[in-house]
């Protein structure tokens, strides 16, 4: 029973880092904040500090608004080499990195399985507690 639990919660989490980077989703407060643990923080590749917040007011306006997740196109946010590793029934990091308006960057991410209260208040199962980005050049 553990082993499918933690393959579950990866998968949740993979489908809501994906679902973060949906131009839909950036553009909504709503939506994002569902994915977002009321705790959540980033750094981000510029190395701002950003608090939940303050990503969910700048969200829709930044690069990526726009791109279309995993296609070709235009300005497009591309993700590689997705990894997810449960660090506890309740913990998955994800790495992966991004290619896009704003350059390649690393990411790195923490979700954390919501509590029962939480959940039953619209959130989702599975919310992003941290997340980094790491500038990578070109190399």
């Amino acid at each position: 029973m553990a082993a499918r639990r933690a393959v579950a919660g990866a998968d949740r989490a993979v489908a809501g880092e994906l679902r973060l980077l949906d131009p839909a989703v950036r553009r909504s407060r709503e939506a994002a904040g569902w994915l977002l643990h009321p705790e959540f923080s980033e750094v981000g590749a510029s190395g701002r500090r950003w608090s939940r917040a303050e990503l969910l007011d700048a969200l829709p306006g930044m690069a990526g608004a726009e791109a279309v997740t995993g296609t070709a196109a235009e300005g497009a946010v591309r993700v590689a080499g997705m990894a997810a590793v449960e660090l506890g029934p309740e913990l998955v990091h994800l790495t992966y990195e991004t290619t896009g308006p704003g350059g390649r960057a690393r990411r790195s991410s923490l979700w954390r399985r919501s509590t029962p209260a939480e959940t039953a208040a619209g959130a989702a199962e599975w919310r992003l507690y941290y997340h980094q980005g790491t500038p990578a050049g070109d190399g």
